[in-house]
């Protein structure tokens, strides 16, 4: 259903680092990085996007003001890879918003962690596979 969306980024290169961090352990990456020469009133704003090998899915653009904290949740192959998207997070600058485990009151294999980016945005790891 959803093709990309995106969040914006007040301190584009601390939350870049965070999000390369934490994608990393879901084996994602930067796709796409650009500059918005075009833009006349933002001729230097930064954005680069994430996804699985050639689909730029979730875009970070940075912006001169913070934004309202938005949620968003990625798939995690494993239990395992949450973990990891946490740990990652946490070292990359993020902060803790809800360690990895089971959250029963979704479905019973429900296995997420959540974050809180640079900006306050409230990222999540879930894995739905019952080990």
């Amino acid at each position: 259903m959803i093709d990309h969306l995106s969040t914006y980024a007040s301190n584009y290169p601390l939350t870049k680092a965070f999000y390369d961090a934490a994608f990393a352990a879901l084996g994602l990456s930067v796709q796409m990085e650009l500059v918005t020469e075009w833009d006349a009133a933002f001729p230097t704003r930064r954005m680069c996007a994430y996804g699985p090998i050639g689909k730029p899915v979730f875009w970070v653009i940075e912006s001169r003001e913070p934004s309202t904290p938005r949620h968003v949740a990625f798939t995690a192959g494993s239990r395992a890879q949450v973990e990891a998207f946490h740990a990652a997070g946490l070292a990359a600058g993020g902060e803790d918003n809800g360690k990895p485990g089971l959250r029963p009151h979704y479905h019973a294999d429900y296995y997420g962690a959540f974050l809180l980016d640079p900006d306050g945005n409230n990222v999540e790891a879930v894995c739905h596979s019952p080990v």
